[in-house]
């Protein structure tokens, strides 16, 4: 199994992460939160402005997650205070359970080689089990929990989960 990261660059490019993030996002968060929190999530944080904003002005890089040529799912992380956050990390339902998450954990280790950072971090929805899971088996762990307000009543009941990674 190859997969094949690469980094979104182009308005096309960003387009495809917001049709991809759209339809991942309404087939899997709807038996965690309301469709109603899940549209206004995807306006606010992965529209194609939401989206540009985070690329041109707010530090953030996008991947692709691409398998034999067509993207199965994405990735979004910032550098910050020496430790990479993990914003997002979706893979599209006929792909999961395929090891991906392995892969992908792989590349964010490296790419934490690569620029001397000591940890990668995350937050996940507290009742998002079955990712808690894959996670914690990745080496995570949860460090604290955070509820923030996004807006329009809406909040993010979160763990922060971090790994260390070990220098080279």
């Amino acid at each position: 199994m190859k997969l094949i990261f690469s980094r979104v660059n182009t308005e096309e490019e960003i387009a495809e992460v917001a049709r991809l993030a759209a339809e991942i996002w309404r087939e899997y968060y709807v038996s965690i939160i309301t469709i109603e929190q899940i549209e206004y999530m995807i306006g606010k944080f992965q529209s194609i402005p939401a989206i540009e904003n985070q690329i041109h002005h707010q530090g953030y890089e996008y991947y692709f997650i691409h398998h034999d040529g067509s993207a199965v799912g994405y990735m979004s992380v910032r550098q910050e205070e020496g430790k990479l956050f993990l914003s997002k990390f979706y893979i599209g339902k006929d792909h999961r359970g395929r090891g991906y998450a392995s892969k992908a954990t792989a590349f964010l280790e490296q790419l934490c080689k690569d620029r001397n950072l000591s940890h990668i971090w995350l937050t996940v929805n507290r009742h998002n089990e079955s990712t808690i899971a894959v996670y914690e088996k990745k080496g995570f762990q949860t460090v604290r929990e955070q509820i923030a307000d996004i807006g329009n009543g809406f909040v993010m009941d979160d763990f922060i989960m971090e790994k260390e990674i070990p220098v080279a």
